[in-house]
């Protein structure tokens, strides 16, 4: 029996957007109704970047009080500065060609479109592997570790370490987005990454992730143990959950718990807001590049190992690379999604299902969210390797490439 797809048109064949129109993101989902795994290929549409150009150039900016810094939020005259930066000098082409350096597909699964990364390795024996990002991450993440990771005879490595990667775009995010309905919590986008890596021919394979993409990790080690090697993270302790919790702790991971609870009073109003009332956050962040810019940056300077500006942690190209992925395909409010459909479906990040056979490895950096083991371990009981380093951040891959991939490569050593 034939069945139809609906393709939407090619990139060539995008005329640009009517003004009456609301700003379009692209590429459209292709539905699908079989297991196609199809080709892909970033090619922005002129009139896309010279639309970004135009509004960068329009932005209204508000007024700020005198030597507020960081406090109340991402500073004017360094957002005026990097949005000069992004209109003027940013080449964004340069950054296509970097993402079309490695081969990329979309496929259909559970009626939404996956957009992915996938590299297989030189080496006969490599051990498939996922590397999932998360908010508000993108693949940019991990283009530079790449290649050490699925080809280390070429960067002085050993060979036994290789990869076949895959590395998916979160439903939702990016080219993986806009999902098309609701109900895509943590625990479905597991489940549809856990069928990505079926579809690609991987039986068994590992996981890694930071940020959501630990969260995806544990929910898919839960729903199919069988087929998870294990999985590394660096996200991985949620807070104590009573008095006799704190008592067992040493001083130094009292102060890990007093960095928590300094987070959640200073740094998680953008998870509330995302968790809540998502769409009406949309409307400001799809319109206006500035504020999409400012609204990720902040993370680029609290959740990293910088000094004064994300810049010393995160390279400025990096930064409007992944910020870029969210304007181009208008993915902000989708992306947000995952933050209200996750805690209106009761689930967790990861740190609060249920215990798993699979065994896991953490990478703890000190500028990311503080982890202590001795309350990883409730939920987290096959903990077989636990690495702490003294510098790094949320954004590990970015920040420290090098740190990671040895991490990575010495816990799936275990597994080969």
């Amino acid at each position: 029996m034939l069945h139809e797809r609906q393709e939407a048109p090619s990139v060539g064949d995008r005329h640009a957007p009517d003004e009456r129109e609301p700003r379009r993101s692209w590429p459209r989902s292709r539905i699908a109704f079989d297991n196609e795994v199809r080709p892909f290929k970033v090619a922005i549409p002129e009139a896309d970047l010279v639309d970004l150009r135009e509004r960068l150039g329009r932005t209204r900016w508000p007024d700020q009080l005198p030597n507020a810094g960081w406090a109340y939020g991402v500073p004017l005259r360094y957002l005026k500065d990097l949005v000069e930066f992004w209109r003027t000098s940013y080449d964004w082409r340069q950054q296509e060609a970097r993402l079309n350096r490695w081969p990329q597909f979309t496929t259909t699964i559970d009626g939404t479109n996956v957009h992915f990364i996938h590299v297989r390795s030189p080496e006969p024996d490599a051990l498939p592997l996922m590397m999932t990002h998360g908010w508000p991450g993108s693949i940019v993440e991990f283009l530079d570790i790449i290649g050490p990771l699925t080809d280390p005879r070429a960067h002085g490595g050993d060979p036994a370490d290789a990869f076949h990667l895959v590395c998916p775009s979160i439903p939702g995010f990016g080219f993986s987005g806009p999902t098309p309905e609701k109900g895509w919590h943590v625990r479905r986008i597991a489940a549809a990454l856990g069928t990505l890596m079926q579809r690609l021919g991987y039986e068994r394979f590992g996981a890694q992730g930071g940020d959501w993409g630990s969260a995806i990790a544990r929910h898919l080690a839960v729903l199919e143990p069988e087929r998870l090697l294990g999985i590394h993270v660096t996200l991985v302790t949620p807070p104590p959950k009573n008095p006799d919790e704190m008592s067992d702790l040493n001083d130094a991971e009292k102060k890990k718990v007093e960095r928590v609870s300094q987070w959640m009073t200073e740094q998680s109003g953008y998870g509330w807001i995302q968790g809540s009332r998502p769409q009406t956050l949309a409307y400001g962040l799809a319109d206006s590049p500035a504020g999409q810019l400012a609204w990720i940056v902040e993370k680029f300077k609290e959740w990293t190992d910088s000094r004064d500006v994300p810049e010393d942690a995160v390279a400025r190209d990096d930064i409007l690379t992944n910020v870029m992925l969210y304007w181009l395909t208008n993915t902000a409010g989708s992306s947000a999604r995952i933050y209200y459909e996750t805690s209106h479906a009761g689930l967790g990040w990861g740190s609060e299902v249920t215990a798993t056979t699979v065994p896991m490895g953490v990478a703890v950096f000190p500028k990311d969210a503080p982890a202590i083991r001795k309350l990883a371990v409730r939920t987290n009981n096959k903990i077989v390797q636990w690495s702490e380093f003294d510098r790094g951040g949320h954004f590990a891959a970015l920040e420290q490439p090098d740190l990671l991939v040895h991490n990575v490569r010495r816990f799936f050593r275990w597994f080969r």
